[in-house]
């Protein structure tokens, strides 16, 4: 009879877990190349490292590879949009090519040699498929 209490005591407790090891503060991911010595880790600190070929270490990362330069207006260079602003504000000046403001006509051939030559640059960037 004595023993049924104690063993219900026993069994109310929860049980005593082991002392765990300290996790580590810091966890440190890197990516080394080719032969390069990956760090190893220690106490405070978990170093995970991704081995790539050496052939990648000077290349862009892959999701940055092949995106063409015509897939937004963030990927316009500067020199674009101001060419193409003093495109827009060229209207009513000396060369032209408008029927507004002096020397409008003159503009006209020049806007025409302009144009051929963006159009076969487009052309030639898009055969080389440089972005």
């Amino acid at each position: 009879m004595i023993l049924l209490p104690a063993l219900l005591l026993a069994a109310a407790q929860p049980p005593v877990a082991p002392p765990s090891a300290p996790e580590p503060q810091r966890y440190n991911t890197l990516v080394v190349f080719g032969d390069d010595p990956c760090p190893r880790s220690s106490d405070t600190e978990v170093v995970v490292c991704a081995r790539m070929p050496e052939n990648e270490r000077y290349r862009l990362p892959k999701r940055f590879r092949g995106k063409k330069a015509s897939e937004g207006p963030e990927s316009v260079a500067w020199g674009r949009k101001v060419e193409s602003l003093e495109y827009v504000s060229r209207v009513g000046r000396p060369n032209s090519c408008s029927v507004v403001g002096s020397f409008g006509a003159t503009g006209c051939f020049q806007q025409f040699i302009r144009q051929a030559r963006e159009e076969r640059e487009a052309e030639q960037q898009e055969k080389n498929d440089i972005p």
